[in-house]
């Protein structure tokens, strides 16, 4: 006959599982840490409704109706003007590069045709690379365009008040001109795929390695632990690639994405991500006492890097304690170098801005993962 549910048995199990948790602290610290971080992003740093985008004005023209225009934008809380005195050349540069978000280019004769009432035309240039990050500064413009010169226009003027805009408004969206949201998704993709399998695979095993005891072989051996680290990573560069070279063939032949920059620059690029990526899986290796661990401390580093690099949401919406942390974050830097060469072609020199951090993020986990790792070896 089966024994009784006894209480002060499922007492004892339940003040034994307390103890047990308490003396796993990262365990304890991942259960609440988790939650803290995904409150305070969801609830401080995302934003669907991106302000202050960096924009420039290539002014043909210095009047009174360029300048309250200019005035309108800035005040519309949605463009914050970086300068109003740059050419058209400096701006396709910065547009290209990614430093501003939009160009607004003002003809010579606005004033004259204006007065005229031939309704001149004004170019605004947007990076459409993420539509997202432009849809509600494209509407603010629009109505500025229908309102923004009211106070100007009053007095003999008062006639180009009614019916269409005093001006009109050419948008002119750049590199995803239809705004189809694949062309920035796909390509992003590939950087949240990577970032989570290669993170994950190096930490579980050079962890299971550990628990199972092979990684003490290591130690009658004369390999130093940069080799060692060496070796781990070597097989999972390979099987990065196999990965990327499938997101490849099916952004193309699936979902059209176009592809206008150079495939050995991204594949360079590519190398850079992914050695960023095992150093973070290493380092958690030599931190991390079993595979549940390793697990939880891949996810509290992927979390982070898939809301704040502007992945799901606008990177330029965020406040800017979000953005800073944003920028040391891998994942920030490899998705404006994938988008930037298959939408934009950028070329080396338009890279290295986003290069430079993945390569200083390499050598400092890889300082502190060499470090720890030498510490487990002993």
């Amino acid at each position: 006959m089966p024994e009784r549910f006894n209480w002060s048995r499922l007492l004892a199990i339940v003040i034994k599982e307390f103890i047990q948790l308490s003396r796993d602290r990262l365990t304890f610290a991942m259960m609440i840490g988790i939650p803290l971080i995904q409150l305070t992003l969801f609830g401080f740093a995302i934003n669907g409704d991106p302000k202050h985008l960096p924009t420039v004005v290539v002014a043909h023209e210095q009047s009174s109706f360029s300048r309250t225009i200019v005035s309108a934008m800035s005040n519309s809380g949605y463009f914050h003007l970086l300068a109003s005195d740059t050419t058209e050349a400096q701006a396709n540069a910065m547009l290209q590069r990614g430093e501003v978000q939009f160009v607004l280019t003002i003809p010579a004769d606005f004033s004259r045709r204006l007065l005229r009432g031939e309704r001149p035309a004004v170019l605004l240039e947007a990076d459409a690379t993420d539509p997202a990050a432009t849809g509600n500064a494209i509407a603010a413009m629009r109505q500025i365009s229908q309102s923004g010169l009211t106070r100007d226009l009053t007095g003999p003027l008062s006639s180009l008040q009614p019916g269409p805009a005093p001006f009109e408004l050419r948008l002119q969206p750049r590199y995803n001109p239809e705004g189809i949201t694949q062309y920035n998704i796909v390509p992003g993709l590939m950087g949240v795929i990577l970032t989570m399998t290669m993170i994950m695979m190096t930490a579980l095993g050079i962890t299971r390695e550990v628990e199972r005891g092979t990684m003490e072989n290591l130690l009658a051996t004369p390999v130093r632990p940069l080799e060692v680290m060496i070796g781990k990573i070597a097989p999972y560069i390979a099987i990065g690639y196999v990965q990327v070279l499938v997101i490849l063939l099916a952004a193309k032949f699936i979902f059209s994405v176009p592809f206008v920059g150079s495939l050995g620059l991204l594949l360079a690029c590519v190398m850079l991500f992914i050695t960023a990526n095992l150093t973070v899986g290493i380092t958690i290796s030599s931190v991390a006492r079993n595979q549940t661990q390793a697990m939880q401390m891949t996810f509290f580093f992927f979390l982070p890097s898939i809301l704040l690099s502007g992945f799901m949401f606008p990177f330029r919406g965020m406040p800017g304690w979000a953005q800073v942390i944003g920028e040391i974050l891998p994942l920030t830097h490899f998705l404006r170098l994938i988008r930037g060469v298959m939408l934009k072609g950028n070329v080396a020199a338009e890279l290295w801005p986003n290069v430079w951090p993945l390569l200083l993020f390499i050598l400092v986990v890889m300082a502190l993962g060499l470090k720890r790792f030498r510490r487990t070896l002993d």
